[in-house]
């Protein structure tokens, strides 16, 4: 890791003081039993781009001036001299004067000393080991410091938040809860910071996502209730006509569709629904959340408005009752058959088994569907309108 800053070496090095920026040295590299003769050792506590403090000890070897410039394409001696001098005044090297010149104008040190640094981990260590919350696990770190450094300033951010128990008492969303811990509100979404993902940290951490005690959100689910009444029956709708269209049907007429009392209808917007349902209980009234109540789907008969109906079943498990609106589907069925041609399938559907949706339908109807989606056809929801809805034909 590069030092910012660089540091006067002492007389040997023949460097002027011009040529390096002022930089205090730990008093212990004076000492005489700091120094191996000839291999001067400096120690240094620096503050590197990542704000962690750290001990560097600077080693020193020997090198050629043949073997630091072997490999290196240089134009002519000019750019070769100034690559030296460069590494002289970034503090990588320093000449070993009594090597003597190679003769050439201008002059380079036949010898240099390298400079190589190693970094005493034990201040870092006592940071892992004694200032960090209990609830983290310090093993990843204290074997890979040099990744604490990368994430020391997140990890003692989670410390700090973990020392304040009345805060994760609360449960709150997400992007709140990351905003809290971190100062950005989607990183726990994804977002990194400086290229570290809140995966990362939570898993070198050993903190699970539920000790965050957070929830995901949804976009809100759009929903028209009739009747407030409990229990109720509820239908979910893929599509945005239908929902409109049985919206209007129930305010024109409060009638049953296909012969069930529908209250409520949501508007499930594709598959967008599936993840709505997941925050069903966070953001629904009351009386849609009562045990007694029976969940219908309807949407597209094709292999996606199928899988939709499947997802959301297996979402929700045994939190709700849900079933396909069989009537609603028989009655599509009822009106493609009256037609002389249907639209295939739009491209890319992945045929799906469908065991919940087909189980609910009599042998008959299973068959129809399957037939139809086998020879790549599908059928609309927006097959039907409001004349429709109640089972009979309407003036």
């Amino acid at each position: 890791m590069k030092i910012k800053g660089l540091w006067s070496f002492y007389a040997n090095t023949g460097i002027s003081a011009e040529m390096m920026p002022d930089c205090s040295l730990s008093t212990e590299s004076t000492k005489p039993e700091n120094k191996r003769a000839g291999n001067p050792v400096l120690h240094r506590h620096v503050t590197d781009e990542h704000t962690c403090l750290r001990h560097v000890q600077i080693m020193n070897k020997k090198i050629s001036l043949e073997e630091l410039i072997k490999g290196k394409k240089f134009t002519g001696y000019p750019e070769e001299a100034e690559y030296i001098f460069g590494l002289i005044r970034n503090g990588n090297i320093s000449p070993v004067k009594a090597s003597g010149t190679n003769g050439k104008s201008p002059a380079l040190y036949n010898r240099y000393w390298l400079h190589e640094e190693e970094e005493d981990d034990t201040q870092i260590l006592n940071e892992i080991n004694f200032k960090l919350d209990p609830g983290i696990q310090t093993d990843y770190y204290k074997n890979h410091t040099d990744v604490y450094r990368r994430e020391r300033e997140l990890v003692l951010s989670l410390s700090r938040w973990l020392c304040d128990r009345e805060k994760y008492a609360v449960t709150i969303s997400v992007n709140e809860r990351s905003f809290e811990i971190w100062g950005r509100e989607k990183f726990l979404s994804g977002q990194r910071i400086e290229g570290v993902s809140a995966a990362d940290i939570l898993r070198h951490c050993g903190v699970s996502a539920d000790k965050l005690n957070i929830y995901q959100t949804a976009e809100p689910f759009a929903y028209y209730t009739h009747s407030a009444e409990v229990p109720q029956n509820i239908l979910i709708l893929e599509n945005l006509d239908p929902y409109f269209g049985l919206r209007k049907y129930l305010l024109e007429t409060g009638g049953e569709i296909f012969g069930v009392r529908i209250s409520s209808l949501v508007y499930g917007g594709g598959k967008r629904i599936v993840r709505s349902f997941g925050d069903f209980e966070l953001s629904a009234e009351p009386y849609l959340l009562d045990k007694g109540n029976i969940f219908y789907y309807a949407g597209d008969l094709d292999y996606e408005g199928i899988g939709i109906y499947e997802s959301l079943a297996e979402k929700v498990g045994e939190s709700l009752k849900i079933q396909p609106f069989t009537a609603y589907y028989e009655k599509m069925l009822e009106k493609a058959e009256k037609r002389t041609s249907l639209a295939k399938m739009k491209e890319g559907q992945n045929p799906v088994k469908g065991e919940r949706f087909f189980g609910c339908f009599p042998a008959t109807e299973s068959v129809k569907i399957r037939n139809l989606l086998s020879d790549g056809y599908y059928i609309p929801q927006e097959i039907l309108n409001i004349c429709d809805y109640s089972g009979s034909e309407r003036s």
